[in-house]
């Protein structure tokens, strides 16, 4: 039998989480790894294999708990408030992330996925997640009136997303309330009078 491991391996994923959305996949290195996690680089390969499959894991970790605890979250409301509610806890986080490190989805679309197929697959699993959500809420929304049937809940799903990886990208550079809620004003229009009153702020 072998020896137990001495760390808590949530919070060891946790740390290692934190590290590659703060720096990205190719500048974090094992010892920041090591720094972040509080473990011996040896325990690290260990409970990792390497760093990309160690990132994997994190990466995976971030779409099941950061994104699908979100979407969980905005799912117990009503659908164009679901909508509403998602984009307002982006544009929250967004305007307080004073480090300026996006979403770890986003940021791996951008930086891994074009170069690694497996990677690629994580990534588009996490957005294929969002949209489907996305999806669900303006379908309901349409059912119940609240939400126009201009376009179809494929289109808008798909325009929602667009939406989001947008708000993300420029949010990294210039996370300003003006910018941000600019963009969003045009998108919540779509959505209906309701959805364009109670959305992130917009008036």
């Amino acid at each position: 039998m072998g020896r137990p491991r001495q760390f808590d391996e949530g919070a060891v994923l946790d740390a290692a989480m934190r590290c590659f959305w703060s720096r990205g996949y190719e500048a974090a290195s094992i010892q920041d790894l090591v720094g972040e996690t509080e473990i011996t680089a040896a325990s690290l390969c260990n409970a990792s294999g390497n760093k990309r499959s160690f990132f994997r894991t994190a990466l995976n970790r971030y779409v099941e708990e950061g994104v699908g605890g979100r979407i969980s979250r905005c799912e117990a409301l009503s659908p164009h408030q679901a909508i509403c509610a998602f984009f307002d806890e982006i544009l929250t986080r967004s305007l307080n992330d004073h480090e300026r490190k996006g979403c770890m989805l986003v940021n791996s679309a951008l930086e891994v996925a074009p170069h690694d197929p497996d990677l690629r697959e994580v990534v588009a699993e996490g957005l294929v997640k969002i949209e489907a959500f996305f999806r669900r809420c303006v379908a309901a929304g349409q059912q119940s009136g609240t939400i126009p049937t201009v376009q179809t809940a494929d289109e808008l799903a798909r325009h929602l997303l667009a939406v989001l990886l947008g708000l993300r990208v420029l949010a990294r550079s210039g996370p300003e309330r003006a910018l941000l809620e600019g963009l969003l004003r045009p998108t919540f229009s779509l959505l209906g009078e309701a959805a364009a009153e109670g959305g992130a702020g917009i008036e």
